[in-house]
């Protein structure tokens, strides 16, 4: 994957028609006449390219972005405190890697899945991509500041993406985060392993569910 490709990608992502933002279904908050989506999609142009620098062999999938998380960052299972401060353990995110957010950001509270996905990830010592099967935030009617499950057909206009993405990179393992992408990808034809989404509780069953993974051979 090179720096053209990366920004094919996101441009693609951008120019998919979700749904009416403000009235139902699915925001594309990579929306080109949106304030702010361009930095959105800078910071996961760089994300990619960082990933791309680490040749990860595992895709993790998941549901669809918060609107805590991935909503205001652009980056998967990312909040605004992993922008603000110093490089993670993986040496991932932070302003000094370019990572902008939004002025929206501000005041907004720290979406508690990401950062469980990442403390799980620095336990086990363990970097794969991270992906949502819908790569857009879904919400409830009238309702941009909350969370909805993606339907069947809003998780299908995902699909292209995380394909992609198996191209991309050298993914040799797809896992399925939680019952909506597991049912996205089988949806898609994929036969994959699921795992507990980290949401709600999770965090144990996550990260046993990639213990066992990993002690069965997956490729890191």
């Amino acid at each position: 994957m090179t720096s053209s490709a990366i920004d094919g990608f996101v441009d693609r992502l951008a120019a998919v028609a979700t749904g009416p933002a403000r009235n139902n279904s699915c925001n594309n908050f990579f929306d080109h006449s949106v304030p702010g989506n361009a930095q959105r999609r800078r910071n996961l142009a760089i994300y990619l390219q960082e990933m791309l620098d680490r040749r990860p062999k595992v895709l993790l999938v998941g549901e669809a972005p918060g609107f805590r998380g991935m909503r205001i960052t652009g980056v998967p299972f990312t909040n605004r405190t992993m922008f603000e401060g110093p490089a993670n353990g993986f040496g991932l995110f932070g302003p000094d890697k370019g990572y902008v957010l939004p002025a929206e950001a501000a005041g907004v509270a720290a979406e508690p899945t990401a950062t469980v996905m990442w403390e799980v990830l620095a336990e086990l010592d363990f970097l794969p991509l991270l992906w949502s099967a819908c790569p857009w935030h879904t919400h409830l009617p009238g309702q941009p500041l909350s969370n909805r499950t993606p339907n069947a057909s809003e998780a299908a206009l995902g699909t292209p993406f995380w394909q992609a993405l198996t191209e991309l990179f050298p993914v040799e393992t797809v896992v399925a985060v939680g019952n909506v992408a597991h049912r996205s990808l089988r949806l898609s034809g994929l036969d994959v392993p699921k795992i507990r989404h980290p949401a709600h509780g999770g965090r144990s069953g996550f990260k046993l569910g990639l213990q066992k993974l990993l002690a069965a051979g997956m490729e890191q």
